[in-house]
């Protein structure tokens, strides 16, 4: 696919989705795959729906987002204003510890500061503050940090892999007689396959016998 076609491409998912609003105000640029969005759209949620339109259309190799969010009149609000609606969003969250997430407001963009336990929580809390009115972006410098100690860790894989020896070595030890017994009635088997023969060789040559020494038979 020439970078033309991808353009035509791109340019038409565009306008293809309903999260993209202001499609005629986006301007696509590609060369060598690398697709460039440049113009401008009414919010973040906006920008970020471009962006994921774009990353589905097949062919591209990469996304350069450089559109500008201009908030409309309606849907301005102060740093303060924001400051406290992130907030509140965050405080609803019961999967993320509020008291670990810190924010900080510059023209219209939030930062998030902190340190969680899991990335889900990270995640939780970006999603939570980007739809909100008024919002220009969203930097999120959470740190994810995993409340096991490792030393415990250790530890705990340390016991695992005893206890897997353990269990090993007893399926072992049951095993052992199973095929001693094996090994002990293969050779019986054989002696009494081999004796059943020889009966069956000794019934049938005292048959020959009887037929030959009965009057008339031939030598």
């Amino acid at each position: 696919m020439t970078d033309f076609e991808l353009k035509r491409e791109v340019e038409s998912e565009l306008n293809w989705d309903p999260e993209v609003k202001s499609a005629a105000a986006i301007g696509v640029s590609v060369k060598d795959g690398i697709v460039t969005l440049r113009g401008h759209v009414d919010s973040f949620i906006e920008k970020l729906a471009a962006e994921n339109a774009v990353t589905h259309v097949r062919g591209v190799k990469a996304v350069v987002n450089e559109l500008e969010v201009r908030i409309l009149k309606s849907s301005e609000r102060t740093d303060e204003d924001l400051a406290r609606a992130a907030v509140e969003a965050i405080a609803w969250l019961t999967e993320v510890p509020e008291d670990r997430i810190k924010i900080k407001v510059e023209n219209g963009i939030i930062t998030l500061f902190g340190t969680v336990y899991w990335n889900y929580q990270k995640q939780s809390a970006e999603n939570a503050v980007r739809g909100l009115m008024g919002v220009k972006g969203v930097i999120n410098l959470i740190e994810v940090r995993p409340s096991a100690d490792k030393a415990l860790v250790k530890a705990k894989i340390e016991e695992a892999l005893k206890r897997n020896a353990e269990l090993d070595a007893k399926s072992a030890s049951q095993l052992r007689p199973l095929a001693l017994r094996s090994s002990c009635a293969a050779p019986f088997a054989r002696g009494r396959s081999e004796r059943k023969q020889n009966a069956w060789l000794g019934k049938r040559l005292d048959h020959v016998r009887a037929e030959r020494s009965q009057p008339g038979a031939k030598a």
